[in-house]
């Protein structure tokens, strides 16, 4: 049997360990992953197919809504399932806590950064507006 005198009250009546956030956050890498497999599937049969087209072309495709909403779900699916899996990389084997608090900080901002930009880059085709 398990020593509960150093559990809070609190964690004696649910029961939980120290793995509620760790739960969290793989279940939402593993459904990250999940979304992206037929999104990328639809991701790479789409870019084949426009291998050498020219911009306009490109452009009218994601001028469907049905297109630009499925690119939309995979740059958020990408963007957050690899924020996800560098948050674990830098939380196993970056043992300083001032760098692992940087680095964690960092990977944040940068993948918030390239969602942000391949956002614009969609909208910018969706709509129609000059490159």
């Amino acid at each position: 049997m398990k020593d509960t005198r150093l559990r809070t009250p609190l964690g004696r009546v649910e029961g939980l360990g120290s793995a509620r956030a760790g739960t969290n956050h793989f279940w939402q890498q593993r459904l990250t992953a999940v979304a992206l497999v037929p999104l990328s599937v639809w991701f790479v049969a789409s870019a084949l197919a426009y291998v050498g087209a020219e911009q306009g072309a490109v452009a009218a495709f994601f001028a469907e809504p049905a297109e630009a909403i499925l690119m939309f779900l995979f740059i958020v699916a990408a963007v957050h399932h690899m924020s996800l899996g560098l948050q674990m990389i830098i939380e196993d084997y970056v043992h300083q806590e001032g760098a692992k608090m940087t680095l964690l900080v960092l990977n944040r901002f940068a993948c918030w950064g390239i969602g942000a930009a391949a956002g614009f880059a969609l909208l910018k085709l969706a709509v129609g507006a000059p490159a």
